[in-house]
């Protein structure tokens, strides 16, 4: 007879179908929670610059190179044009002041100044005449006026005697009319004469001072036509040592043309330019310094020009202090523009990765050292080896700060054993 047979609840088929079941749910779950979702590249630990995080002093300042110049400088330049005609001393000679440095030759000019000193020496001597003249004229009427107050004081005698006599009828009423008429004449004569020598007085004032303020007038153009002359005899002006002169004899120099300069020996000032991103941060008195001869040198900002050629503007800087003795003019030396003093401050290692990131992010190096994760930081201040950390880092940790350029910006960098 017939059995029934019992069917079994865990096949070998449904056990294997729930397992695989379970896996794809475990391998799901794994994918969408647990995996690490970062992207990531392999990459080679010994090609990386890797660098501790440290807190120290920080001081901002920017690498210029600055160029050493004369702190005085006086320029030559030709007043006069004329030919070469003398070279007295070489390019880089030491001078004293007045001494001769070249002699120029303008024959036009010379026989041009020749006959206006003649003009005016003609015209010096004339008016030394009028004013003789003038001089003459005040004696003669002074002898004039002597004169007639002699005369007077005659006919006065006779007309105070002849008078007396009248009364007692000793003359004639003629001889007494003609003492009077002497006497009253004389007496307007001096009056008249004294009127006209105050008026000759002012008038010869007047002229005497017009001939005189005239006569210095033409002295003074007389000195300039002298110095005219002399400005073809090229002299030093201050003491110090000549530099950018070159002239050559029977060449020709124009009016105005620059000789050469005269670098004054009391010490140098140095020239820089800077990047126009800071003009708003440099300031008269500010700081900067350079080594020279393992002895750092400081100096500080004298004048700033203004104008921005090229994104740059120029600054002189002067020494505060001694200057290195062993310096010379046009030589070349890279300076340290200070910003601020030095402060303590958590600083990390410049490198190429502020290029990649902007300094908004960085690899930051796990303390396993296998791998590096990417992670967002901010960077303020800066100088040529540091960058000064605001956030996102902190003392001890280790950062990848080589250049970015060949990670494509993955998340996480795992190092190759």
């Amino acid at each position: 007879m017939d059995r029934a047979i019992k069917k079994k609840k865990w096949t070998t088929k449904r056990i294997l179908t729930i397992g695989a079941i379970t896996l794809f749910l475990f391998f799901l779950i794994y994918l969408l929670f647990i995996r690490d979702k970062q992207s990531r590249l392999y990459v080679n630990s010994d090609q990386l610059s890797i660098a501790t995080v440290l807190e120290d002093k920080f001081q901002e300042f920017i690498p210029v190179d600055g160029v050493v110049y004369p702190k005085n400088t006086v320029y030559i330049d030709a007043v006069q044009g004329g030919i070469v005609e003398a070279v007295y001393v070489e390019d880089g000679a030491i001078l004293k002041k007045g001494d001769p440095i070249l002699k120029l030759m303008n024959a036009n000019m010379e026989l041009s100044t020749m006959e206006q000193e003649t003009r005016m020496l003609d015209a010096i001597n004339n008016l030394q005449n009028t004013k003789i003249q003038l001089e003459q004229s005040r004696y003669i009427r002074e002898k004039e006026i002597a004169d007639l107050t002699y005369r007077l004081q005659q006919a006065k005698n006779d007309y105070t005697r002849k008078k007396q006599l009248i009364d007692n009828h000793v003359i004639t009423k003629k001889e007494w009319e003609d003492a009077e008429r002497e006497f009253f004449g004389l007496t307007r004569q001096l009056e008249l004469s004294r009127e006209l020598q105050k008026l000759d007085s002012v008038f010869a004032y007047s002229q005497i001072k017009q001939i005189n303020s005239s006569i210095l007038r033409m002295g003074q153009n007389l000195e300039l036509l002298k110095k005219t002359i002399e400005n073809l005899n090229i002299k030093a002006s201050a003491d110090g040592k000549l530099s950018s002169f070159s002239a050559e004899i029977g060449e020709i120099k124009q009016v105005g043309e620059h000789l050469g300069q005269i670098d004054m020996m009391d010490g140098f000032k140095l020239k820089a330019r800077i990047d126009e991103r800071y003009i708003s941060r440099v300031y008269v008195g500010q700081g900067a310094e350079f080594n020279f001869n393992k002895k750092t040198y400081k100096l500080g900002i004298n004048k700033i020009y203004t104008n921005v050629t090229s994104g740059t503007f120029e600054v002189d800087l002067l020494f505060e202090g001694d200057f290195p003795k062993a310096i010379k003019r046009g030589q070349t030396v890279q300076l340290r523009v200070i910003f601020s003093s030095a402060q303590d401050a958590i600083i990390v290692k410049r490198g190429g990765f502020f290029q990649e990131t902007g300094g908004n992010w960085i690899y930051v190096v796990d303390p396993s050292g296998t791998f590096a994760v990417k992670r967002e930081i901010s960077i303020g201040r800066q100088n040529t080896r540091y960058y000064e950390v605001k956030g996102g880092l902190d003392p001890g940790e280790k950062v990848i700060v080589s250049s970015y350029g060949s990670f494509g910006g993955k998340d996480k960098l795992i190092f190759r054993n």
